[in-house]
């Protein structure tokens, strides 16, 4: 039976090959596109990483699809499911259902093949993913309160208009052209212990293990989900927790994963963990100051969940993928500013002054002598319950590091001034 996530398999798992003819034949068909080039889909590096690998106690090489042209992996399923449209399908239109990432896949790889390809998009996703698809030239419909709502209108819209539907992941094609990121791996890194792949729908997760076991059958296979859906999770544990709620990771906010993917799952991986919001968060901004790569959340729970989990992949060589890069700018910007507070580096100190002249001048000299930065400065003297002549002041400032925040406040305290950290 599967493990719990806190506790590693202690009998290895190893699935056996495909006997499905569908999916062998979506794998020659995924095989002769790669003799042909694949359509000129980049072979994105495989990067060691010592930052993150020193972080982690492991040895972790990452693969960053955030370098695709459309900012993801998705793409490769995309393209080889489009490249095996008969002449009719192509006259016939595609239609998809998308969080944004397959969206721009789909979009892409329609337009190069002069294929007509709406798109639908649930509520909420990001505007960046919205606009990049409608770029690529697809058109777009912005419907439904998640995925699973907007898949319904998409296969709606397939059945009554007569275009092909293109899943995001269960279906063989999809997954064996995903199953390409795992080929280049271990042809990059045949000597990989381990491979973490995020599991939304499964089809990543599906495609590349089944292609890592076809080279290796004895290479680990680790999936990872955010606690807040844990939809396969559930199935692979034999539990019950609750699916759904805001999680970074929108990329894999998937209430229920695929009939296909799962049955493949079920026998592909070694063990399903689950990572938080604060471990998803730390892990993006890792990978922006360890790598100086831009990753978004359903990217980066891989090395959430090797972070959270370090007795489970100490001493191994771990394979990640970086799966996409299209974050929303003003959530990347909340984020930074985050980790800096969380860090000490951006504070805001609540500061008691007698209401005279010189008192905000005095405080803003002992900052600059103690080498601090003031970005922002709030005064507080009609709204405040303090005495008449007492008022305050809401200062954000930089500092170098934590210590260096704490010199900072010291020099104010010394100084006589009342100083409350006002939060962060």
């Amino acid at each position: 039976m599967p493990t719990t996530a806190q506790s590693p398999m202690m009998d290895r798992r190893t699935a056996p090959e495909p006997r499905d003819a569908a999916i062998e034949a979506a794998f020659d068909h995924v095989e002769q596109l790669r003799a042909d080039g694949f359509g000129g889909i980049l072979r994105a590096p495989l990067i060691a990483s010592p930052g993150l690998s020193d972080v982690a106690g492991c040895e972790l090489f990452v693969k960053l699809e955030n370098l695709q042209v459309t900012g993801s992996f998705k793409e490769r399923g995309a393209f080889a499911r489009l490249a095996a449209l008969s002449a009719d399908e192509r006259a016939r239109g595609v239609v998809a259902a998308s969080a944004g990432n397959h969206a721009q896949g789909v979009a892409r790889s329609a337009a190069a093949m002069g294929v007509r390809a709406r798109i639908f998009m649930p509520n909420g996703t990001p505007m960046v993913k919205v606009h990049a698809t409608r770029a690529l030239g697809a058109e777009v419909e912005i419907a439904g309160a998640d995925f699973d709502a907007a898949k319904a209108l998409a296969l709606t819209e397939a059945e009554t208009g007569g275009a092909v539907f293109i899943h995001p992941f269960d279906d063989p094609v999809v997954l064996a052209g995903q199953g390409t990121l795992a080929m280049e791996m271990l042809e990059d890194r045949p000597d990989l212990d381990v491979l973490v792949f995020p599991v939304g729908g499964g089809g990543l997760a599906a495609g590349a293990g089944l292609a890592a076991r076809r080279i290796n059958p004895d290479i680990e296979l680790v999936g990872v989900q955010s606690d807040l859906f844990p939809s396969f999770a559930n199935r692979f544990h034999g539990e019950d927790r609750p699916v759904g709620g805001f999680t970074l990771a929108e990329g894999i906010a998937v209430r229920e994963p695929g009939g296909l993917t799962s049955r493949l799952l079920m026998d592909l991986l070694d063990d399903v963990l689950l990572v938080d919001e604060r471990q998803i968060e730390r892990s993006l901004n890792l990978f922006i100051s360890q790598m100086r790569v831009l990753p978004e959340g359903a990217g980066a729970v891989g090395l959430a969940a090797v972070l959270a989990h370090p007795e489970r992949f100490a001493g191994k060589r771990v394979g990640l993928v970086l799966t996409g890069g299209n974050v929303d700018t003003r959530l990347l910007s909340s984020l930074l500013l985050r980790d800096l507070a969380r860090s000490h580096r951006l504070a805001r100190f609540r500061i008691e002054l007698v209401d005279v002249p010189g008192q905000l001048s005095a405080v803003s000299d002992i900052i600059s002598g103690a080498e601090g930065n003031v970005t922002d400065v709030a005064y507080h003297k009609t709204f405040s319950d303090l005495p008449a002549k007492v008022t305050y002041i809401d200062i954000s400032l930089e500092a170098q590091d934590g210590a260096h925040m704490d010199r900072i406040q010291a020099a104010l305290q010394a100084a006589g001034f009342r100083v409350e950290l006002a939060g962060y």
